[in-house]
């Protein structure tokens, strides 16, 4: 008698995670149901083989339709075609087509910026009668264009001179005009570029407490890592077996 193969009884605290045959995967193979993840490569369809009567025999239509004579190659000949009918009778109420002296286009007024020459009409001559005041060609005056009080017509400069003033003006009492000392100094920085200005102050007050103040060593700045990249870092645990009984402790209140 052959040897019984024995199967090992499944221990569920070795078992991890749901098991095989629990994730319905979509497969990678084939373009049916294919997985949407990953790339899948054009997939083509091969036909059986064609029957070599194909070659052998005509299968043709032949010449069993009939191909209109208006048709080309192009489409359908454009060549216009007219049909005679009789001709129509008038009527009071018939349209009568305008002919080409009943438009009058020389009288239509200038459209879309045409331009026209300037028209002008001529009135008869005024009659004059001999107690009409006319007045003669010596009763006009022409404005007068010398000096500086035509608005309309262009004049060169033009100066007044005023007559010289009373005696202890700036012009003979020369005590009365200020001199260079009399005149404050400009700022630089008024006209010019400012540059930067500071204030010092003064020591400030060393304190007298008790109290421990840190100093230079106490800091520690190269073990400040949050504002510069580091590479990435990760921790191990502890190792458990498989076969522990988690610990339970009941909270007494």
């Amino acid at each position: 008698m052959g040897e019984v193969t024995r199967r090992r009884p499944i221990i569920a605290g070795r078992e991890r995670g749901p098991g095989p045959g629990r994730y319905a995967l979509p497969p990678t193979i084939g373009y049916i149901n294919h997985d949407y993840t990953k790339p899948s490569s054009p997939a083509y369809s091969f036909h059986s083989r064609m029957s070599s009567n194909m070659v052998a025999v005509d299968s043709s239509p032949g010449p069993q339709y009939h191909i209109d004579a208006r048709m080309t190659r192009f489409g359908r000949d454009g060549t216009p075609s007219y049909s005679m009918l009789g001709r129509n009778k008038k009527t009071a109420e018939t349209f009568q087509t305008p002919g080409p002296g009943a438009y009058s286009p020389e009288k239509a007024p200038p459209l879309n910026l045409h331009y026209k020459p300037p028209s002008y009409t001529m009135a008869h001559r005024t009659r004059y009668r001999t107690v009409d005041a006319v007045p003669a060609p010596n009763r006009y005056t022409l404005p007068n264009l010398t000096g500086s009080h035509v608005p309309h017509k262009p004049s060169s400069a033009s100066f007044s001179i005023s007559a010289r003033r009373k005696a202890g003006g700036p012009s003979e009492d020369l005590s009365m005009t200020p001199g260079p000392g009399r005149y404050n100094s400009t700022e630089p920085s008024v006209y010019l570029n400012r540059q930067p200005s500071f204030s010092i102050q003064s020591r400030p007050t060393i304190p007298t407490d008790a109290t421990r103040k840190p100093g230079p060593g106490t800091h520690s700045p190269e073990k400040v890592m949050t504002h510069l990249p580091r590479a990435p870092s990760f921790s191990l645990g502890i190792r458990h077996s498989e076969f522990v009984t988690p610990l339970i402790v009941d909270v007494q209140d």
